[in-house]
């Protein structure tokens, strides 16, 4: 004999428009020991492509940027990668030269390109919702976004770019 169920799951995408602020649910336990954020709610109250942190793991993070009109150009000493959640983002990305090149080559996080990027232009990406890309080391890239605005999940290292809002973007109740 064989036992039916008839639970349904369905599957909801969150986005910029419309999300649900999510929750801890204690069993046993205290809210307090837990931090909870939400990328979509963070890039609601962010500037286009504030780096701001929702996740850490000793010196990796998750940033969250709100993708709306251009960019600056940034470049780091490591990979990243960005993971689009909403909207569309083109990536540009140009092969920087060694004079823009981050020099330290243990630095962290993304750094601000001076001036324009000088190199040989590598081409872009076009990523949409649950397309991830490769930001390589030492490579400017530049976020582009048309229309609404879109979110996307940047890992990386906490660098000076990093902005942490801990108190506004985590449940504390």
């Amino acid at each position: 004999m064989t036992a039916t169920t008839s639970t349904a799951y369905k599957t909801r995408f969150g986005s910029l428009k419309h999300f649900e602020k999510g929750h801890v649910e204690p069993i046993d336990d205290d809210v307090r020991h837990y931090a909870f954020s939400n990328c979509f709610e963070i890039a609601s109250i962010s500037q286009p492509y504030e780096k701001v942190v929702f996740g850490q793991n000793q010196i990796y993070v998750l940033e969250t940027l709100r993708a709306e009109g251009t960019s600056p150009w940034f470049t780091c000493a490591h990979d990243e990668f960005a993971l689009v959640m909403d909207g569309d983002v083109e990536v540009h990305l140009v092969q920087l030269d060694a004079g823009q090149a981050v020099a330290d080559k243990e630095k962290n996080g993304a750094v601000l390109v001076k001036g324009e990027p000088q190199g040989k232009k590598m081409g872009w990406m076009k990523l949409s919702r649950g397309h991830q890309g490769l930001l390589p080391k030492n490579t400017a890239y530049q976020f582009r976004s048309a229309g609404d605005p879109g979110v996307i999940v940047l890992q990386s290292c906490k660098g000076d770019l990093s902005v942490e809002k801990w108190a506004d973007i985590c449940q504390s109740h």
